[in-house]
């Protein structure tokens, strides 16, 4: 008998659950990242997925019904007119700054000087209103003016239409389709917020040797911020991860990241963690000398995937008995192999990094969006031929982690006691008055530390 949507959406996040907790399935999960190839392989252009929200959607729909076998599904993050709305200068996007079918591309400048370390840690709200949000957005360039304000006002606006495209697509691929999210909600890493989004990776590599103890004490700053963002995007359900991605590493010495990476990319991961999250984790590039800081954080608390520069092997030696691993496939085979390679690479990764479970056949942290579609089909059908455990276990939902001590509080820019002190009391209830006014201002504290994504 076929299993309905909600059996089927327990039955694929149970087993992606499981997983990363490294615990007993019935088969390794087809949970890759696939970044746009589903939408391209279902006709869109890169233009088409950002910028209209139903062919994004009509195109995921039409992947599912190809691959039922997916159990979890990733794909686009982005709605480009929020994006245009403030004029963001730190991606050039399709359509717009690239031909309709080009990938995303992230612009690396200085947008925060090398002068202004003391206002960022005395003062990282001032610092963000004064100095990065006009230097990032070029909308509020200006700031003050009339062209500015309104950039705010349609920003504000924007978000909201963005954050509602996206519960439409994640209830859309639940309950007509059964596909749970990879992940949900995002941060980076303190020291990759200051490299890649303020100072760009000449400013900080100079930095480091120039003045290091500003650099760490920003990073210390900007745990809280990660923290409190991480958590406004996250699934309050806590059926998903978390997302990180992680630039850095890969350019820094293992001397270099015990001391400016690893302190404040740890408090931030331990404060989610003790918040109940999961979370999952790109190792962009190689972090063949860094990944064994995993083993200091709570056993199967990440999923790292790993990259095609890194060696899934060694990483399944070094850390796969504590974390979760994803990837193995080289984007190389999935673009210009054949299917049967493919199925050879894939049969290996099940017979050896997979075999006691807790992996997941991954590309280099996606699914090239230019995989050829049969070895893509090739690589579906032998993770469910050859990542086969206990057909005996029927893979169920985890319950919501626990709390470990106090979830910090949503930050806010005007507290509501100062706000209540301004109107000298209320003669209502402020219990009414109050709620709506927190979750406004920690919704515009967030949105203005997004920037740094």
């Amino acid at each position: 008998m076929a299993k309905n949507v909600e059996e089927l959406y327990a039955e694929r996040l149970g087993r992606y659950q499981a997983t990363i907790a490294l615990e007993p399935t019935d088969r390794m999960p087809v949970a890759a990242g696939s970044n746009y190839f589903s939408e391209i392989y279902s006709g869109n252009t890169n233009q088409e997925t950002i910028y209209d929200p139903e062919k994004w959607l009509q195109a995921e729909e039409a992947f599912i019904n190809d691959f039922p076998e997916v159990d979890v599904l990733r794909n686009n993050r982005v709605w480009a007119p929020f994006y245009d709305a403030v004029g963001l200068k730190s991606y050039k996007l399709p359509g717009r700054d690239l031909p309709a079918k080009g990938n995303i591309q992230f612009v690396e400048s200085e947008y925060m000087k090398a002068d202004e370390y003391d206002l960022l840690i005395n003062s990282p709200m001032e610092f963000m209103f004064e100095r990065f949000i006009p230097r990032m957005l070029g909308e509020m360039s200006a700031n003050g003016s009339f062209r500015s304000n309104m950039a705010f006002l349609k920003g504000g606006m924007a978000q909201m239409m963005m954050n509602q495209i996206m519960r439409n697509r994640s209830a859309q691929l639940q309950t007509k389709l059964g596909m749970p999210q990879p992940m949900t909600g995002a941060f980076v890493a303190p020291f990759d917020a200051l490299s890649d989004a303020m100072r760009g990776l000449r400013g900080i590599l100079l930095d480091m040797y120039r003045q290091p103890d500003k650099v760490v004490a920003a990073c210390d700053v900007l745990v809280d911020e990660m923290v409190n963002f991480a958590l406004a995007t996250a699934d309050p359900l806590k059926r998903y991860p978390i997302f990180v991605p992680t630039h850095k590493p890969t350019f820094l010495s293992p001397k270099q990241f015990e001391r400016f990476y690893w302190p404040s990319f740890k408090k931030t991961l331990e404060k989610l963690i003790a918040a109940g999250y999961k979370i999952r984790a790109y190792l962009e590039g190689d972090w063949g000398h860094h990944w064994h800081a995993f083993l200091e954080l709570p056993k199967g608390s990440v999923l790292c995937d790993i990259d095609n520069q890194g060696d899934i092997f060694k990483a399944k030696q070094d850390i796969g008995h504590h974390m979760c691993l994803a990837g193995g496939v080289q984007d190389s085979l999935l673009i210009l192999g054949t299917p049967q390679e493919v199925r050879d690479r894939v049969k290996l990764l099940c017979e050896t990094v997979g075999k006691d479970g807790g992996f997941i056949v991954n590309g280099g942290c996606n699914i090239p969006y230019d995989t050829k579609p049969e070895n893509y089909r090739a690589l579906v059908d032998a993770i469910i031929e050859y990542g086969s455990y206990d057909k005996g276990i029927k893979p169920i939902p985890k319950a919501a982690l626990p709390v470990i001590g106090e979830t910090p509080a949503p930050k806010v820019f005007t507290p509501w006691e100062a706000k209540l002190a301004e109107l000298g009391g209320v003669l209502g209830d402020e219990g009414l008055i109050r709620k709506p006014w927190d979750m406004l201002e920690s919704m515009g504290y967030a949105w203005i530390w997004q920037w740094v994504m």
